[in-house]
């Protein structure tokens, strides 16, 4: 683990923070996947309504959301979706800012979603990443994830596709790191 990089629970206040780390992941992460005229417009406004809606299941309990400090500047942060009937956690969302990637973020908020999600006697993790995001898939292929399905979606006005990647909590007690 990055001992740069710490962790701590979201405050229902931040919801625009989360929504700012959001759209400019997705600025960088999805340029040359989603059309520029989508995002060279003000996707803060977009996702500011996605999070307001998402922090009211924090507060309800059905969800939690982390996230990632480097030397007290917020990084990053993941979402994770209390387990369904089947055991399953979804990993809502785990998005590192342009300029911090590499700095082990991703990896360290991976441990702490298979951390939280074994201490709710969880089964497997899941997510879901865009097929053209090359860069995400290697980040967690290299980390044991394996894809399980493929499935048609529709984001930015653009048909496309998702793959459905698993993580089994009963492989190592962490997360690999992939080092």
């Amino acid at each position: 683990m990055d001992t740069r990089i710490s962790l701590r629970a979201a405050r229902s206040d931040e919801t625009a923070l989360i929504a700012s780390m959001h759209a400019r992941s997705w600025v960088s992460a999805y340029r040359g996947i989603l059309p520029d005229t989508y995002l060279d417009r003000d996707l803060s406004a977009d996702r500011a309504a996605y999070w307001e809606a998402r922090m009211k299941d924090v507060a309800a309990g059905a969800a939690s959301v982390f996230i990632a400090e480097h030397e007290g500047a917020p990084v990053g942060f993941v979402c994770l979706v209390e387990p369904d009937e089947a055991g399953n956690v979804l990993v809502d969302n785990l998005h590192a800012l342009p300029g911090y990637r590499g700095l082990g973020a991703g990896t360290v908020m991976l441990a702490e979603a298979a951390r939280w999600a074994r201490a709710r006697g969880a089964r497997q993790l899941y997510l879901s990443v865009l097929e053209q995001n090359a860069a995400a898939i290697g980040f967690y292929e290299s980390r044991g994830w394996k894809l399980a399905e493929r499935e048609a979606d529709h984001m930015a006005g653009i048909d496309l596709f998702s793959l459905r990647y698993v993580y089994p909590l009963d492989q190592a007690q962490e997360c690999q790191t992939g080092q």
